[in-house]
């Protein structure tokens, strides 16, 4: 496995996914709570990015919010089309999340390959439309129970990432999320070595693809039942740079509490 350097520095990223939750009112009192409690908490945003990803409907308010209050909070987007415009009843463009002064998208979640179907060559047209307009993509790969029994440990993740990758040139400013859909929502977190394992294979496909520098910057997040409990131990494996939280991150507190695992676990 390709060895990255350690000199650089990563900013880890703790990302909130509110998937279908929280309608615009609901955003501006989340999003106002959360920052409040951050401040008040003296977080520090350069050590510890924070990041939501609300429903399209909710992009505007948070944005005129996140500007009009000046909040040290990165929003994004839960999905992004591959087309850039045109006859597509329902997609959102990467043109459209652009002007929303959205930093991120995310790309490939799990639910979207599931339930909607997404190939690895969609994910890819994704990826390609959000580098595009200057949009960093959240790539997500993961595998099921019956792919981790089939395939082995990581076998599906670096497949799915190295597919994402086919049209990025070695420039691009990117995340990745390896969430293991076994683990969303169960409750039943992925051990720390498990995460370990798999991201260190997704930075070696990082090497590979678009050469150490970019690797060695790239952040790798890890998704699937994160709680303020168990953040820290993720935290603490050399290729885990942040969190992409579900369920927990809809409640200010929990999410606060997971966002501030450098103080109250003494990292």
């Amino acid at each position: 496995m390709a060895a990255v350097s350690s000199s650089v520095r990563r900013t880890p990223l703790i990302a909130g996914n509110w998937k279908m939750n929280l309608d615009h009112l609901q955003a501006i009192a989340f999003v106002q709570k959360l920052a409040w409690s951050l401040k008040d908490a003296n977080h520090d945003f350069a050590s510890v990015e924070v990041a939501v990803f609300p429903p399209f409907t909710d992009l505007r308010s948070v944005q005129t919010l996140v500007s009009a209050d000046k909040l040290p909070l990165a929003f994004g987007a839960q999905d992004v089309s591959e087309h850039e415009s045109g006859a597509y009843t329902g997609e959102i463009s990467a043109t459209f999340l652009a002007q929303l002064e959205c930093r991120y998208v995310i790309i490939g979640h799990s639910e979207r390959r599931t339930l909607h179907s997404e190939t690895d060559e969609q994910v890819a047209g994704k990826v390609a439309a959000a580098l595009a307009h200057n949009l960093a993509p959240i790539i997500c790969v993961g595998e099921t129970a019956e792919d981790l029994e089939v395939h082995g440990a990581s076998a599906v993740p670096v497949a799915q990432l190295r597919a994402a990758l086919a049209n990025v040139s070695s420039a691009a400013d990117l995340v990745v999320a390896y969430e293991p859909v076994w683990a969303i929502g169960s409750g039943q977190a992925a051990t720390p070595e498990q995460a370990e394992q798999v991201c260190a294979a997704l930075r070696a496909v990082l090497v590979e693809v678009l050469g150490e520098d970019v690797a060695a910057k790239t952040r790798i997040l890890y998704g699937g039942s994160v709680k303020s409990g168990n953040i820290a131990s993720f935290m603490r494996e050399p290729n885990v740079d942040g969190a992409l939280v579900g369920g927990a991150s809809l409640d200010v507190a929990e999410f606060a509490s997971i966002v501030r695992y450098q103080k109250h676990v003494g990292l």
